[in-house]
């Protein structure tokens, strides 16, 4: 990643490589790792007690270390109801697993935390087939889909019955998914529960594929209205991961990269009368941040709601096993 594209391009190759030689080594069964967490108390560098970031509300964060050499590559993200049990896939083609430890409010560690390998349908490791960049997981009725990038595939587990023992079944997707560039290409997944008008939709947006307007495409799969939208690009963002809001609203987390800007994220909300078929959607920026403040490469998006009616934000980054970069977790309230 770096400002011009031919220094991007080997830079994005080096970690490229780093990811397949992560990938198909010899891999450990399931088991449980220890994760160790060193405490982020404030998100502003300048100002410790600046609290609020466009309509986010700072709660908390950690830093996340491991001495297990698979932790690491966090791509994907998806809190459940009771916002401490979370799974996540990381590129190397494995599962996380754990419960997010709490300090009144603010996270202070992860607890229970254990990895496997993503088995194929014929009970295989994934990895072992080049299908190890998971980039993204969804999560509705039971079932959990994982896009693998560079493949540009979907698959679907029944993860609610199997755990981590879940056998993962391809999808069928639309075939300009075979022309997605080979890193750009599935990056975000969700799936519209029921009550929602697309409801049984699969949203899949790819990190940087680009129409011919220069925006990024998008796809609706199933529900009642399948086609394909886009999401307007703009300041070099792309892509990293979605989420929906109970009413429905997409919420699309963005990253940049330079080295004369140094690395930002951004929060877009999409309002959910947008998300149809041929449509160009832009959305209202909720949060932006970049070196000044405790930015990472932040790939993961997760939601839940505490028992008093907020709605929290968990923004995880990807280290991509790289000594240069960190695993961040941070929490926000949403203000609106």
């Amino acid at each position: 990643m770096c400002c011009s594209k031919p220094a991007s391009h080997l830079v994005r190759q080096f970690l490229a490589v780093a990811a397949i030689l992560v990938a198909t080594a010899p891999a450990l069964a399931q088991g449980r790792i220890e994760i160790n967490a060193t405490p982020i108390s404030s998100f502003d560098h300048r100002d410790p007690e600046l609290r609020r970031f466009g309509n986010l509300e700072f709660r908390g964060g950690v830093q996340l270390t491991s001495s297990s050499r698979e932790f690491g590559g966090l791509s994907g993200l998806r809190m459940q109801p009771d916002g401490r049990a979370f799974i996540a896939v990381t590129d190397a083609g494995r599962w996380l697993r754990g419960r997010v430890v709490y300090s009144g409010s603010a996270p202070s560690g992860i607890a229970e935390a254990e990895m496997a390998p993503l088995l194929g349908a014929d009970g295989r490791r994934l990895a072992a087939r080049g299908w190890f960049d998971s980039e993204a997981i969804a999560e509705g009725g039971g079932a959990i889909y994982v896009g693998i990038e560079r493949v540009q595939r979907i698959v679907k587990f029944d993860f609610a019955k199997n755990g981590f023992k879940a056998r993962g079944v391809p999808i069928a997707v639309p075939p300009e998914f075979t022309t997605m560039p080979s890193n750009k290409g599935i990056e975000a997944l969700a799936v519209v529960p029921k009550g929602q008008p697309l409801a049984g939709a699969l949203i899949v947006i790819s990190e940087a594929d680009l129409d011919a307007a220069g925006n990024i495409k998008a796809h609706l799969l199933g529900g009642p209205s399948p086609g394909a939208f886009s999401v307007k690009r703009s300041d070099d963002f792309d892509v990293t991961d979605c989420t929906l809001l109970p009413n429905g609203d997409l919420l699309i987390l963005e990253r940049r990269f330079s080295l004369l800007r140094g690395p930002a994220v951004r929060i877009r909300q999409i309002a959910a009368g947008e998300l149809r078929p041929g449509a160009t959607v832009t959305g209202e920026q909720l949060l932006y941040a970049d070196v000044g403040q405790q930015v990472d490469n932040f790939e993961a998006l997760g939601i839940h709601h505490t028992p008093t009616g907020e709605t929290v934000l968990t923004l995880v980054s990807d280290n991509n096993f790289s000594s240069l970069q960190r695993t961040l977790l941070m929490q926000f309230t949403l203000l609106k």
